[in-house]
């Protein structure tokens, strides 16, 4: 039985207004695609031109970047032998952020060399993202689209395929994992961050995080729709890549700062095209 047709991870999305149509550039793009949940785009839509305020509701976002991109920066580096201690180390690699927000991941695997492309379903977060990297002077590729409608444009593959706390937002996670798994260029990594469906997870990922120390608004998270580790392993059992994981990220209150640790609330899966 695939991972996706557990019932303790079927997607109910809700209805929300029309969150597309947005122009840009120019021209009108429209993000489509079955892994659309409309209420959680029309959500982060509402909060899009915030997305840079380190002491707005991303806050806590701001705060947990720095480590992810430890991370990511570390294990891209290791799997293709290169220096990440050297000026723009990863140039010439292509990377996809999927469900990059306002682009706080984007801009600095740019930084970092990374011949960027990030995609989000809102179109009010593209928007964002384009006008902020203009304002830094960073060439970065933002499209108001959904992995689905990549993939069906023939777009990629990706030496780097990124979906960071992205999974555990969408209508059909197995289905947009394994389409997210598409982009990867054999050989190439793809790293899927997500919240585990532990009572530790619903504790401080979900109630914590939403009622008492306000990190994020009420109603962001679905505790139902965070995903176990075996169970993203699952649903990628089909497609030619080697899982491994996962990998924890914890938080200290002492120092304000997060750092590798156990995988109980954060994790990250990292997964390789053979």
């Amino acid at each position: 039985m695939s991972a996706s047709n557990d019932s303790s991870l079927e997607r109910n999305p809700q209805s929300a207004q029309d969150f597309s149509d947005i122009p840009h550039d120019g021209s009108m793009e429209r993000a489509e695609g079955p892994s659309i949940d409309p209420a959680d785009v029309a959500r982060f839509s509402a909060q899009a031109a915030e997305w840079w305020d380190p002491k707005g509701p991303f806050a806590p976002l701001h705060r947990f970047n720095p480590a992810r991109l430890r991370f990511v920066r570390d294990r891209v580096a290791d799997h293709y032998g290169l220096n990440a201690n050297t000026r723009a180390p990863f140039k010439g690699l292509s990377l996809i952020d999927i469900g990059c927000g306002g682009g706080l991941l984007a801009e600095p695997m740019c930084r970092m060399g990374f011949e960027v492309t990030a995609l989000d379903a809102s179109s009010e977060n593209i928007g964002t993202a384009r006008a902020h990297a203009q304002q830094v002077g960073l060439d970065i590729r933002y499209k108001a689209s959904t992995v689905e409608q990549l993939v069906e444009a023939g777009e990629g593959p990706f030496d780097v395929v990124l979906t960071m706390e992205v999974i555990e937002h969408v209508a059909d996670p197995e289905a947009f994992v394994r389409t997210c798994s598409k982009l990867v260029k054999p050989g190439g990594i793809m790293i899927v961050a997500t919240l585990n469906r532990t009572l530790k997870g619903l504790l401080l990922g979900k109630f914590a995080a939403e009622y008492v120390l306000r990190w994020v608004p009420a109603g962001t998270h679905n505790w139902k729709q965070f995903l176990k580790p075996e169970e993203i392993r699952e649903m990628l059992k089909d497609e030619p890549l080697s899982v491994s994981g996962p990998f924890g990220l914890s938080y200290n209150p002492l120092n304000d700062k997060w750092s590798e640790g156990d995988a109980d609330i954060n994790y990250m899966m990292v997964a390789i095209r053979k």
